[in-house]
């Protein structure tokens, strides 16, 4: 593996890397006009795997392999995997979304420009970023295009899992799977020193502390505010002294991310509002210009609606985040208590798991732990985020 190759970026994940590489290999022969000889190519693709498994990374670094023109191998110098990777490859699309669901219309125009050829000679590629939050009939009309794809045309899909409450069975059929699973924290911990120069020590804590989320161990290597986030979230169950400690913990918490969140998105909203603004002719002078931002209060109430479904998905996943970091403490909790022969999440609070553990029984350490669990689903569900803390709360208290 070269120092630039796009595959190093997929961190303890081996058997799936040789997958993509050898994919790769028969999608460049392919396009050399060679038998393809085996290596398993095809036309569409699920990524799979638990939250940090980098699942559209996966899809990114292959979608760079497949424009690679270095004869596919991922060399992330040649000017294929350098726009691949910077997103401005004419063949290479993008589906994100963030809101709660990936809109028809959208996919619709996506599987329109699919059936084209590519530009470049190579593949046209289709990355869908989510493909959990597709809308029912965006799914079906994704599905029609994968089952008649056009010659030189890749589907990349990212999801959770491959449960039918993520993606249609119909679309899992068709695809070959490609299941990724969380990195080993000392694989991130050596990515953090060799690819962002942290500190070993500090690259060993936060790659624990993340759970071998590389995104999430990154940013608590390096912003204070991140590792101030989390030792707020994990000093909830020393909180949780009553009912009334359990609502209140739940408030903050919900007010909290909610603020996280406006603060993550704010910069975009006031880039996207001006951005827009000036297309519709504010600034400028005469009847035409004031006639045509009165006939823009639809627009721009379109794109207050999409903004709030932005906000709404980033404290969702900051709440997620909280979620996790909870996750892992009560887990500590119910290894220190088993005497289980593995290391603790958080270490630094390595103390304040083992009073927990002489205090707490392990059924009700097991309480707890379900108790996050089932607060994660509910909110995935639509539930309101405060309900389900306080629900939440008050098992974390009662045990």
């Amino acid at each position: 593996m070269t120092p630039h190759d796009v595959f190093s970026e997929l961190v303890g994940q081996d058997e799936p890397v040789e997958t993509l590489r050898r994919a790769a290999a028969a999608a460049a022969r392919v396009v050399a006009g060679e038998p393809a000889a085996g290596g398993g190519m095809t036309h569409a693709w699920i990524f799979t795997g638990p939250p940090g498994s980098r699942r559209t990374v996966a899809a990114r670094v292959f979608a760079a392999a497949l424009q690679c023109q270095r004869d596919g191998t991922g060399c992330g110098e040649c000017h294929g995997c350098h726009t691949t990777l910077a997103g401005t490859h004419a063949d290479v699309q993008l589906v994100t979304t963030e809101g709660l669901t990936i809109k028809t219309e959208e996919t619709r125009a996506v599987v329109l420009r699919s059936a084209s050829a590519p530009t470049g000679g190579r593949w046209q590629v289709v990355i869908i970023e989510a493909a959990d939050r597709l809308h029912e009939r965006a799914s079906n009309a994704l599905l029609k295009a994968i089952e008649e794809p056009a010659p030189r045309t890749v589907f990349l899909l990212c999801t959770p899992s491959v449960h039918p409450d993520d993606i249609l069975v119909t679309i899992r059929s068709r695809c070959r799977l490609v299941p990724l699973r969380q990195p080993p924290s000392a694989a991130v911990a050596e990515f953090l020193v060799q690819r962002f120069g942290v500190e070993p020590e500090q690259a060993g804590w936060a790659a624990a502390a993340s759970q071998g989320d590389v995104e999430r161990a990154r940013q608590l290597s390096a912003d204070p505010e991140a590792r101030g986030r989390r030792e707020e979230v994990l000093s909830v169950p020393r909180r949780l002294s009553s009912i009334g400690a359990c609502f209140d913990v739940a408030a903050k918490l919900e007010v909290a991310t909610k603020l996280e969140a406006a603060d993550s998105v704010a910069e975009l909203d006031v880039t996207e509002r001006a951005a827009l603004e000036r297309a519709l002719g504010a600034g400028g002078t005469g009847r035409g210009a004031t006639g045509a931002m009165r006939g823009a209060a639809g627009q721009l109430k379109e794109l207050e609606r999409n903004q709030k479904l932005r906000a709404t998905r980033a404290q969702r996943d900051a709440l997620d985040r909280a979620l996790q970091d909870l996750i892992g403490f009560y887990r500590d909790v119910l290894v220190t208590s088993m005497r289980a022969p593995v290391p603790v999440v958080h270490g630094d609070l390595a103390a304040v798991s083992a009073a927990a553990a002489e205090k707490w029984s392990p059924e009700s350490t097991l309480r707890r732990l379900e108790a996050v669990l089932a607060c994660r689903e509910a909110i995935d569900k639509n539930v309101k985020p405060q309900v389900a803390l306080e629900a939440m709360m008050v098992t974390l208290w009662r045990g």
